[in-house]
């Protein structure tokens, strides 16, 4: 079955296709919670809650061929929203590590990518990381795809300027 229709099977309470659907999606999935939670315990609670929201959402979902960036729309709410009670819990004076998805072959790029601002963060490990096109990108963020250009071409250059300096020194 495609992934259409095993989408349109799982609205129709066929749990075997829903089971189908997110063992397709598990492994991008935990890639970009880490990215964002920086540690595998909450990145593998992240995509269990991920999955009962969509599980319990399933049926409100309107157009069945966009059930990916629909769910991944999801764990970055999910995400966003464990961040800031993470942050608003933690005390000050607890050190932060450099991120933990970093690749080994290039720890200042992946320095260099956990020092951006979140909405740059997203767009970087979306487009580059996990290989979503630019339109994609944009239909999971929930903006415009001009936004997603401009910020990716501004963030683009930061990482370029960072990654001289660094190299400079």
């Amino acid at each position: 079955m495609t992934p259409t229709e095993l989408t349109v099977a799982a609205q129709k309470g066929d749990a075997e296709a829903f089971a189908a659907l997110m063992a397709m999606h598990q492994s991008r999935l935990y890639r970009i919670a880490y990215a964002y939670l920086h540690n595998e315990g909450d990145a593998l609670e992240a995509i269990q809650e991920s999955t009962y929201r969509a599980y319990r959402k399933l049926k409100k979902l309107k157009e069945p061929s966009y059930f990916g960036t629909w769910l991944i729309r999801i764990l970055l709410n999910y995400c966003a929203d464990e961040r800031k009670r993470k942050n608003r819990y933690s005390p000050v004076t607890e050190m932060h590590e450099p991120s933990s998805w970093d690749r080994p072959e290039d720890p200042d790029l992946a320095a260099a990518v956990s020092a951006l601002e979140p909405d740059c963060k997203q767009i970087i490990i979306l487009s580059y990381f996990e290989g979503f096109s630019l339109t994609e990108t944009a239909e999971i963020l929930d903006i415009p795809v001009g936004t997603v250009k401009s910020r990716l071409h501004r963030t683009l250059g930061q990482l370029r300027a960072q990654l001289q300096m660094k190299g400079d020194a």
